[in-house]
């Protein structure tokens, strides 16, 4: 009931939303649909037509048991205006009760910012969008001017490369620190969360001490080595997303895909208090 109230209250925000969700879910899973076409089995035809037929799969399979998507934008924008196209079509087919990300890595200042963030956020009508903050708080400011939309900032990614520059020593600290405390200035906790990598939990665990009441979505679980139970642990109940991609939308036959998601959504249980 309280999504056709959502629809009604023209100042609800993507955080009451996400809150609401994840409770009523009792999940914290957010499936990836880093649709590959590469990948995609041969059944659903040539790409890019083949993303759109498989996503409809995986949401009518998955969406029982996630409480959001999170569509990553490279995927579809190497076919130009048709991965644009089906991209939409793709977010069109997610249920209202589910939470929407988009997966785009934003982050431009001025003007060009501005566009970024109206495509996501008037266009599209995303929920919420990853960026990165490397180019200072006018890069993102754009994007936290949608005080009812929700904004994820790069801040510990769960890729090998974060070591290059995330894990320097900066003044005592390493540089992700800096990232969070600075930019922890900029929104507050209803419009600005943090991408914070599973294959890091002790860091994870650090920066959720820190910063208790900030949305982190966790990419990392699955694939690229990340567990579930290191997350449950590190995140402490907090309202978060835990985002799989592979593991899940590539995991077989639809018995396999959905076995998969009801997996991790099990093992990513939220307990509302």
């Amino acid at each position: 009931m309280y999504f056709k109230t959502l629809r009604k209250k023209k100042l609800a925000t993507s955080y009451l939303k996400l809150k609401n969700i994840i409770e009523d879910k009792k999940t914290l899973l957010c499936v990836g649909l880093d649709s590959d076409a590469s990948k995609i089995p041969d059944k659903f035809g040539d790409a890019p037509k083949s993303l759109l037929e498989f996503n409809k799969r995986i949401i009518e399979l998955t969406s029982e048991y996630t409480a959001a998507y999170k569509i990553n934008f490279a995927f579809y924008e190497k076919y130009g205006w048709r991965g644009f196209k089906i991209l939409e079509e793709t977010l069109n087919l997610i249920p209202e009760n589910i939470f929407t990300i988009a997966d785009a890595k934003r982050g431009d200042i001025g003007n060009t910012g501005e566009q970024y963030a109206s495509s996501i956020f008037d266009y599209f009508n995303f929920d919420s969008v990853t960026v990165a903050p490397y180019m200072g708080e006018d890069s993102v400011k754009p994007f936290l001017e949608y005080d009812a939309k929700f904004t994820f900032l790069l801040g510990l990614t769960s890729n090998k490369g974060s070591q290059d520059f995330q894990m320097l020593d900066f003044e005592g600290k390493n540089w992700y620190h800096k990232v969070f405390e600075k930019s922890a200035e900029w929104g507050n906790s209803k419009t600005l969360g943090y991408v914070t990598g599973a294959t890091h939990p002790q860091q994870l665990e650090e920066l959720r001490n820190l910063y208790p009441d900030r949305v982190f979505l966790i990419p990392g679980v699955g694939s690229q080595g990340g567990k579930p139970e290191e997350v449950i642990i590190a995140n402490k109940n907090k309202y978060s997303f835990v985002n799989v991609s592979r593991s899940i939308i590539f995991a077989g036959e639809d018995e396999d895909i959905i076995n998969e998601c009801k997996k991790f959504s099990e093992s990513l249980r939220f307990d509302s208090k």
